[in-house]
């Protein structure tokens, strides 16, 4: 699912006004095609709290992209199905847990923050999570509840990961858990208008 340009090939040019991807279109007609992890997974019962996510990047791996430095991912970095933002893509995630996991793995995860960022002069916000399953992670309930080394190694790494190709990303303070799951509440709310809009076309 993913680009060279660093971010999945999830995107959709013009939202709201461009026409619903004929896979999801054919997914809610219940032909049979293959499951696309964006749009025909679940969210989840307890969403926006807790939220089914699709890991896109292990922790420790470069894969997604060429990364221009030695940096590798400092978690676990995915999307929320059935979620949008403004740039057209899904919510993006990075989920706390002890081990790496594949590409491709679906697991439960609970927004503890928000990490606002600018990149490229976009709008590119990231949910900070944990994973909900994991007995190491999973009875964090907010960013402030973090070691402080563990942010700074968050913010570091999305800072620099682009920096060697002379794309400039800002990384603002870290939100609460509620600003994590009002964003997610509006991008659920936005897929879902998305749809709707699809389907009156």
């Amino acid at each position: 699912m993913a680009d060279n340009d660093g971010e999945s090939s999830r995107k959709n040019s013009g939202f709201p006004h461009v026409v619903l991807n004929e896979r999801i279109l054919s997914s809610m007609s219940r032909r049979s095609v293959a499951a696309h992890p964006w749009h025909d997974l679940e969210i989840g019962p307890g969403a926006p709290a807790v939220f089914n996510t699709v890991i896109e990047i292990g922790k420790g791996s470069k894969v997604d992209r060429v990364l221009y430095s030695s940096v590798v991912y400092p978690h676990n970095y995915g999307f929320i199905p059935r979620t949008i933002c403004e740039d057209s893509d899904p919510m993006d995630v990075l989920v706390l847990m002890q081990e790496p996991v594949l590409p491709g793995t679906f697991l439960r995860s609970r927004a503890i923050g928000l990490m606002p960022m600018i990149d490229q002069g976009e709008k590119d916000d990231k949910i900070i999570a944990v994973c909900a399953d994991d007995p190491e992670f999973r009875h964090y309930t907010d960013i402030k509840e973090l070691p402080p080394h563990r942010l700074a190694e968050i913010r570091r790494f999305f800072e620099d990961y682009k920096k060697n190709e002379n794309k400039k990303v800002d990384v603002e303070d870290f939100l609460p858990a509620k600003a994590a799951i009002d964003a997610i509440k509006y991008s659920m709310d936005l897929y879902a208008s998305y749809i709707v809009e699809s389907l009156r076309q």
